[in-house]
């Protein structure tokens, strides 16, 4: 049993995807730990259209906290629900099901659904997520591929460099209070990060899942995750090669990012190849699609395609993976230009549920 990635096939009409509705949200601290609070939201402060600012500052001589080839796991939006573990369970209490998460049939992370919303439009992208059941929930992880290892294990110190580029971006556009303003002089941290953590309805699939968030727009009133805002940096576009790329890919995952979160604006810095931002442009997360349609309508990408493509695929999770065994994971793969084909494992090292975590939702 397989599933087909061609994108013609999930040409249809959009499924029903509910509003994002924010449960939660969570902090990480410099040592990437979990923290129940705050404290690390952050404010946009909106710069010039043109800037000048320099991405290359401090680079060689800054003091960099964190590693940036961590691999992320689930156990942050783990440790967020047994955190929140009697609210959950209040909410369910009509339920038949005595479980905190009896509202839900999936937890992930924002970034596993963003791989999945893309992979009818790109046929390079490979990804594998492994997926267990438990009380009735189906959890999905990720295991590094072959070629992303590879890639990760050989970074050029012109990647490394491209990195800390997009961290000072966020050092010269947000504030640590509300009516703060930014320092572009400061400590670069890799691993500190506020999380959302929102639920929605894809279709008929329930989904948890948790996403980083950049930074909340300090004149924007409305209840997250409507005042959030993603930060970007792009090579600047002088050529139509390099704006055909940027909408058909960039623009695309970019959507899909702050589209399954609900964050509604996009603000990208547009730099030079030293670095430079020379310019800033707002994207309203929900007009992308039309701006990539209007300009290159023979080769855009359709976002009811994308929603599609992740409804099946959900479901095709659903019918394969039957016994529910934090022991059993079943891991669905993507090879480049190919269809999703699946493998079961049992008491294998793709085993993700930690044992404190069977342990107190039991």
């Amino acid at each position: 049993m397989i599933l087909n990635a061609k994108k013609e096939s999930y040409e249809r009409c959009s499924p029903p995807f509910e509003e994002r509705v924010e449960e939660g949200s969570f902090s990480l601290d410099a040592e990437w730990q979990f923290q129940h609070d705050n404290s690390q939201m952050r404010y946009f402060v909106e710069p010039d259209k043109t800037p000048n600012f320099d991405l290359r500052n401090g680079y060689s001589d800054r003091d960099i906290q964190g590693d940036e080839n961590f691999i992320k796991t689930l156990e942050h939006i783990l440790q967020w629900i047994l955190a929140n573990k009697s609210e959950l369970m209040q909410r369910t209490a009509a339920s038949s099901v005595s479980s905190p998460l009896a509202d839900f049939d999936f937890v992930t992370s924002r970034g596993r659904l963003t791989k999945v919303f893309c992979t009818p439009y790109d046929d390079e992208l490979e990804w594998s997520l492994a997926i267990t059941k438990f009380q009735g929930v189906f959890y999905i992880n990720e295991v590094e591929t072959e070629s992303a290892c590879c890639y990760r294990q050989n970074r050029t110190e012109s990647h490394k460099e491209n990195m800390y580029w997009g961290y000072m971006f966020k050092q010269y556009t947000r504030a640590d209070e509300v009516d703060g303003v930014p320092d572009s002089t400061g400590v670069v941290t890799y691993n500190e990060a506020f999380c959302s953590v929102v639920r929605t309805c894809l279709s008929d699939h329930r989904l948890l899942f948790s996403g980083e968030v950049d930074c909340r727009d300090r004149e924007n009133a409305e209840a997250p995750p409507a005042c959030y805002v993603e930060l970007k940096i792009s090579r600047e576009i002088n050529t139509v090669k390099k704006r055909s790329k940027f909408h058909r890919f960039k623009l695309l995952k970019w959507w899909a990012q702050s589209f399954l979160l609900g964050v509604p604006s996009i603000v990208v810095g547009f730099r030079n190849d030293v670095g430079r931002v020379l310019s800033v442009r707002t994207y309203r997360t929900t007009e992308i699609p039309q701006l990539v349609q209007g300009e290159y309508r023979s080769l855009a990408w359709k976002p009811e395609v994308c929603m599609n493509f992740c409804s099946d695929f959900l479901s095709f999770v659903k019918r394969v993976v039957i016994e529910d065994d934090p022991h059993v994971v079943y891991l669905f793969s993507r090879k480049a230009g190919s269809s999703v084909t699946f493998t079961e494992h049992r008491n294998s090292t793709y085993c993700f549920l930690p044992d404190w975590y069977v342990t107190e939702m039991r």
